[in-house]
């Protein structure tokens, strides 16, 4: 283990604090528990893309206002934010760096940034790709080469890191790291990938290993709990399976195959509806609904004419899943709705194109990956658009955050923080 910053292997040095003593102001050290409203991991609160609180309103016709923004590095991780406060990661030359921005101004707080030699095999861009997770006052961070580290919501300082591709002999994959950490059960558990340590789980204060097990290997998607029955699940859809298990042990609850050998990424997040579990990639791959039992996933049904999201995890409203189809390096991907108790498709929109979905209680926000944002009604009736706008200049990969009626969107050169709505009940 590696503590208060002195990694070493493949990011090569330890994280530097940066935190001018004007930016610890009293009202910036109370502890950061995540309340209603709030967007403090990857796809919001239960990682289903619904934001708690939120009203999206009516954009003017020359689309959303820009409250700020500010020039960013390089990587495909979306921000999160808490208690006003907003964390970005990205990388900036040879280092990654985390920094604590007023979520409403985009003033920076802090900064905390540590070496990296991570190099992707296939993609140009070199920076983080997971969300940063937002747990009382920690911020949980995991880099593209493995690089997992701990700071302090408040101040950026660093807590503990570990190098853990490194020390678990994991695999880059494709694009680096890209399962984002989940807290559960007063664990960190996380998708390394490694030999016997697939699935492993961290102690939140100072980042020694609880447990560790299974030869899965890392997939782009990120873990999700839930409680079925009287069993809490952690659910992990991994490089080729869809794992179910017990935090507190790590023991696999069930196990069933989902996936492909090959140039295939699985990248969604597993939707947990009722007591049915949702997951879906492209590839060939397609969708599953599956019932969830305390000691196995019985597969309904199985199609890849539903849904066949590449990186995309569908939004329920009204018992039904809202989507993006298709891919983005092949062809041009559609909109659809579909009933996931039947696998009926209710109405596909061609030519969207691929993104990322949020729904704000009786609208639908698409962040396409071109720039473009619809305001589109969610409805099995039909596709109906009610606003689109022009977000950003360059091609955005990263997953958009919104809180308090402020929509935080990414390309590879900008965050932009626009006024898209309120919180229900406020302004």
């Amino acid at each position: 283990m590696n503590r208060q910053g002195h990694g070493t292997g493949r990011s090569g040095g330890r994280w530097r604090w940066v935190c001018p003593a004007a930016m610890v102001a009293a009202t910036f050290i109370l502890s950061a528990r995540a309340t209603a409203g709030d967007w403090p991991q990857i796809l919001g609160p239960h990682r289903d893309g619904k934001a708690e609180g939120e009203q999206l309103t009516a954009w003017p016709a020359a689309g959303p206002e820009v409250v700020w923004e500010r020039p960013v590095g390089r990587g495909f991780a979306g921000v999160a934010v808490a208690q006003g406060r907003l964390v970005l990661f990205h990388r900036l030359g040879e280092n990654l760096v985390a920094e604590g921005l007023d979520a409403a101004t985009g003033k920076p707080r802090w900064k905390a940034t540590f070496p990296t030699t991570y190099r992707s095999s296939i993609s140009s861009d070199d920076g983080p790709r997971c969300v940063p997770v937002i747990h009382e006052n920690s911020v949980y961070l995991m880099g593209p080469g493995g690089e997992l580290a701990c700071v302090a919501f408040d101040s950026g300082k660093t807590i503990w890191s570990r190098e853990v591709y490194q020390e678990f002999k994991a695999p880059d994959g494709y694009f680096g790291a890209g399962s984002s950490p989940l807290v559960e059960d007063g664990k960190l558990l996380l998708n390394v990938g490694g030999s016997g340590a697939g699935l492993v789980a961290f102690s939140l204060t100072d980042g020694k290993t609880i447990w560790k097990g299974t030869d899965e290997l890392a997939s782009y998607s990120s873990p999700v709990a839930a409680t079925v029955g009287d069993v809490r699940h952690v659910i992990f859809v991994t490089r080729l399976n869809v794992v179910s298990i017990d935090a507190g042990s790590g023991a696999v609850r069930f196990r069933t195959p989902f996936g492909a050998r090959g140039p295939t990424v699985n990248a969604a997040n597993p939707l947990v509806l009722g007591d049915h579990l949702f997951v879906s990639a492209s590839y060939g791959v397609g969708a599953r609904w599956l019932k969830i039992e305390p000691r196995q996933a019985v597969q309904d049904w199985e199609s890849d004419e539903v849904m066949s999201s590449q990186y995309t995890t569908c939004v329920e409203k009204d018992k039904y899943l809202y989507g993006l189809d298709g891919r983005q390096d092949v062809g041009v991907a559609r909109m659809r709705c579909f009933d996931p108790r039947s696998g009926k498709v209710q109405w596909t929109e061609e030519g969207v194109g691929t993104g990322n979905l949020i729904l704000a209680g009786d609208k639908l926000l698409v962040i396409k990956t071109e720039g473009e944002v619809l305001l589109v009604e969610p409805s099995p009736r039909g596709f109906k658009q009610l606003a689109r706008a022009r977000a950003l200049d360059n091609t955005s990969q990263a997953l958009a955050a919104l809180s308090a009626g402020l929509l935080y969107v990414r390309d590879t050169k900008t965050l932009k923080c626009l006024a898209v709505g309120k919180r229900a009940g406020g302004k």
